[in-house]
Formats: C-alpha cells, structure tokens, sequence
C-alpha cells in the first residue's frame, strides 16, 4: 500500500510498501490491510503506526486529521500538524500531551473571542435600539 501523511506546509512521509496501519477515530482504534474498502474516517488526537515491507514499525503523532482510503491501496492522512517518529512512548507522552494542550488553549481561545464578539454585537444592537443616539454615561 502507498502511505501519504500530509500537512498544509508539506509532505511528511510518503512511501510505497507499507504492508499495515493502525489509527484511531471518535469510535476507537482500527486497522487497515491492502484491499481494504474505500474508507473516510476523522481521526483524533493520536499516534497512527504502520508496518512497512521490511517489518519495521513507524509511527507518526498527529493532530486531528482527515484519513482516507481509497482502491485498496492508497492511504492519505490530512492533519495539521504530524512528527514522525520510531519511538512510541516519546510521541506518546511528549507529542499528544502538547498536541492537547494546544488543543485545549485554542479551545480557550475561541470561547474568549467568541465572548468579545457577543459583547460588540450586543453594543450595537444597543446603539441601534437607541435610534442612533448616545445615552449619556454609555460608549457610543
């Protein structure tokens, strides 16, 4: 099978031979073989592994991503950011616990912004009810 794993800045891994792969979606883990049927899933915050031809094992930590099979031959993973690695427990322990740190800041992030565009959107609606004028002791 032909295994791709792309970022929107590059192509990080992408290699012909690979004879298995193991990700892992909202519903849990799952394998892929050659000939599998097409297949679109979303994958998680996670480390996706693979054998190649030669028997060696790889993995590569992802964050979110889009993963796709299709003629039973041809895997791609579409994700924001991946680090391909040999060593399991390092991307493990190290990688998606950053990986969801982030996540979690972007998450705090959103609602923050998400808050202060409420607020303006309040504010105007204020200053539209008015008819345009100014209370006096309130931000026009």
């Amino acid at each position: 099978m032909r295994l791709r794993i792309v970022t929107p800045l590059s192509v990080v891994f992408d290699e012909e031979g690979v004879l298995a792969v193991r990700a892992e979606d909202a519903s849990g883990s799952f394998g892929i073989l050659p000939h599998h049927a097409d297949f679109l899933t979303s994958l998680t915050i996670s480390v996706v592994g693979w054998k190649r031809g030669d028997g060696t094992l790889f993995y590569c930590a992802v964050r979110h991503g889009a993963f796709t099979v299709s003629g039973g031959q041809n895997i791609t993973i579409a994700t924001r950011e991946a680090i391909v690695g040999d060593d399991l427990t390092t991307l493990d322990q190290t990688i998606l616990a950053r990986f969801r740190s982030d996540a979690e800041m972007e998450k705090t992030e959103h609602v923050e912004s998400t808050r202060l565009q409420l607020n303006a959107i309040r504010q105007i609606m204020l200053h539209l009810q008015s008819g345009g004028r100014a209370k006096p002791g309130t931000f026009p």
